[in-house]
C-alpha cells in the first residue's frame, strides 16, 4: 500500500506533538491509518453477498439482485427429513416454485419419479446457485434413482436449449438475467449436446417443461399430496438427512446449522 506521508501525519497534529510521540504510538498511528485506508480502498468493490450464495445465507434469487432478509431459523428436530427442510429451511419462495413445478407435472399424469425431480430439481438453490443442476444432483444421488439424479444434473444445461417437441421454448426472464446476446458458456453447451443424445434425455428435458409453469406468486401449493411419493421414491436415511455418513452429509448439515461459523 502506498502511503501519503503529508496526509498520515496531518492526523497527528502539531509537529511538537509529532516530535513528542514514542515510536511505539507512531507505529500504532501508521498501523491504524494504513486499515482505515485499506477499508477506504475496498469500499467501492465490497458485496454485501455474492450473487451465487444460497438463498439461505442471503443470497438473492436469480432473478433478483437483492439480497433477501435473513431471520432467525427454527431448530430442526434430532432426525430431519426431506419434508422438515421444507418447513424449517428451504426458503419460501424456492420452495413454492418446485411445489408448483411438481404440482404441473402430477396435473399432467407424468410418473412419480419425475414428479420428485421437479420437486427436488431446485432446492439446492438455497445451498449454492452456480452449477445448480451438478450440486442438486450430487445432493441428491444417495437417496433418489439414477434417473431422478441424472435429470436434476442435466436439466441445468437444457434449460437454455429450447425444444419444440415437447413445446419448451427460452423462457424470456432467462434475456433479463443473462441478457439477450448471452450465450453459453462450453461447458454447458457440451452439457447439453450429451444430453441431448442420452437415452434418458427426457428425464431431464421435463423438468425444464414444468419448471416454465411454476412461477405464480398467487399459487400456494402443500407438500402433503407429496408425501407419499417421497416415502416411496426418496430413501429416508433413519439417523436423519446430515447424519447417517453419506457423501453429501455435509450439505444437509450445512443447511441445518447455516450459522455455525466454522
Amino acid at each position: 500500500m502506498q502511503i501519503d506521508r503529508r496526509a498520515f501525519l496531518a492526523t497527528l497534529g502539531t509537529a511538537a506533538a509529532i516530535n513528542a510521540m514514542p515510536s511505539e504510538a507512531l507505529a500504532d498511528a501508521l498501523e491504524h491509518h494504513m486499515i482505515e485506508n485499506l477499508d477506504a480502498d475496498t469500499t467501492a468493490t465490497e458485496l454485501k453477498v455474492r450473487r451465487g450464495t444460497g438463498v439461505l445465507f442471503g443470497g438473492p434469487l436469480p432473478s433478483s439482485k437483492v439480497p433477501l432478509e435473513l431471520k432467525v431459523l427454527e431448530p430442526m428436530p434430532e432426525k430431519p427429513t426431506l419434508v422438515d427442510f421444507f418447513k424449517y429451511r428451504f426458503a419460501p419462495a424456492t420452495a413454492k416454485h418446485v411445489l408448483q413445478s411438481a404440482a404441473d407435472a402430477m396435473k399432467k399424469g407424468e410418473k412419480e419419479e419425475l414428479i420428485l425431480a421437479c420437486l427436488l430439481h431446485d432446492v439446492v438453490l438455497n445451498l449454492i446457485k452456480v452449477d445448480h443442476g451438478w450440486w442438486g444432483a450430487q445432493m441428491m444421488e444417495p437417496y433418489v434413482s439414477e434417473k431422478i439424479s441424472w435429470g436434476i444434473r442435466y436439466h441445468q444445461a437444457l434449460r437454455f436449449y429450447p425444444d419444440p417437441s415437447v413445446g419448451y421454448e427460452y423462457p424470456e426472464t432467462y434475456n433479463q438475467i443473462f441478457g439477450k446476446d448471452y450465450v453459453p458458456p462450453p461447458y454447458v453447451k457440451q452439457a447439453y449436446e450429451y444430453a441431448r443424445n442420452h437415452k434418458s434425455y427426457m428425464d431431464a428435458r421435463m423438468i425444464t417443461v414444468h419448471d416454465l409453469y411454476a412461477f405464480d406468486p398467487n399459487m400456494n401449493v402443500s407438500i402433503d399430496p407429496f408425501i407419499d411419493i417421497i416415502g416411496r421414491h426418496f430413501k429416508q436415511p433413519k439417523e436423519g438427512l446430515g447424519y447417517d455418513n453419506s457423501p453429501v452429509a455435509h450439505m444437509w448439515r450445512t443447511l441445518i446449522f447455516p450459522d455455525t461459523p466454522l
